[in-house]
């Protein structure tokens, strides 16, 4: 697969995912999550945002997990994912 249509790939997979109404468990939404930032967040490792601490450090541990993961790896596991989980 060329860069460009790995790209096109991911971001049809992106709007899939953006539009179901398929409700995931949390679990599956911080693979979600950690794949597509690792995947289009280029400058240096990135720190979630948000109100909950909580739900602060779950991202971040998701983050941590694949933190070893090509932006190109990360989008093609991303694909995966919707291809796995997004059936509509």
């Amino acid at each position: 697969m060329t860069e460009e249509e790995l790209n096109s790939t991911f971001e049809e997979a992106y709007k899939r995912a953006c539009n179901t109404k398929i409700v995931l468990p949390p679990d599956i939404m911080l693979h979600f999550y950690a794949h597509y930032k690792q995947a289009t967040h280029t400058d240096g490792f990135y720190t979630p945002s948000g109100d909950s601490e909580l739900r602060n450090a779950f991202k971040l541990n998701a983050l941590f997990q694949i933190k070893n993961l090509s932006p190109k790896e990360a989008k093609m596991k991303y694909i995966e994912l919707v291809n796995t989980y997004i059936t509509d």
